[in-house]
């Protein structure tokens, strides 16, 4: 991977790179302090109210880090872990998930532009011409955040995994995920 020049003065330079399973611990640390608990409600991302629980444990990190068809990209400003995304190649595309920006620094620009690193890179990588993902339906700032960044709501609800905690434990009996998706092109600048 590459390193993205800062955006401007106040954004701080990045460097994306696959994650390594050496990278586990910062991983799981990371991704359940933007999801789940108190330290998530520091970000506008968290999902604390929604379900409690760990939302990846290191097991689950490991096994996604064994995968053939994924990488966990890692965003670093001054060698700190800043953010990371899950990135898997199918049929249809590539799928976007565990999108996880420390929140302290969520509010900034460091999403928008990590998730655009995360474009160019299955574009660069897999050849794949469209990104979608899942977000809970009751996230409506989230899904309202992707929508102005080109993704498009497919009106395509799949049902939450209730009975398995590995994604958390639901505080709500209506969870459900929306399906989201957005065209890709070699020009993604």
């Amino acid at each position: 991977m590459e390193t993205n020049g800062a955006a401007s003065r106040d954004e701080p330079e990045l460097t994306y790179r696959a994650a390594a399973r050496g990278d586990v611990p910062a991983l799981v640390e990371l991704v359940n302090s933007c999801y789940r608990g108190d330290d998530s409600r520091r970000g506008w991302t968290t999902e604390a109210d929604l379900l409690g629980g760990q939302r990846v444990d290191k097991d689950g990190m490991g096994e996604l880090l064994g995968r053939t068809n994924a990488l966990v990209l890692v965003a670093e400003a001054e060698g700190e872990l800043v953010a990371c995304c899950e990135l898997r190649r199918d049929t249809s595309g590539a799928y976007f998930g565990m999108f996880s920006v420390r929140p302290t620094a969520q509010g900034t620009g460091l999403g928008r532009r990590v998730l655009a690193e995360a474009e160019r890179t299955v574009v660069r990588t897999w050849g794949c011409r469209v990104m979608r993902m899942k977000v809970l339906k009751q996230r409506q700032d989230l899904i309202s955040w992707y929508e102005r960044r080109g993704y498009t709501n497919t009106g395509r609800i799949s049902p939450f995994p209730y009975g398995d905690e590995s994604f958390g434990k639901p505080k709500r009996p209506d969870l459900a995920f929306v399906e989201l998706t957005r065209e890709l092109s070699d020009d993604l600048g």
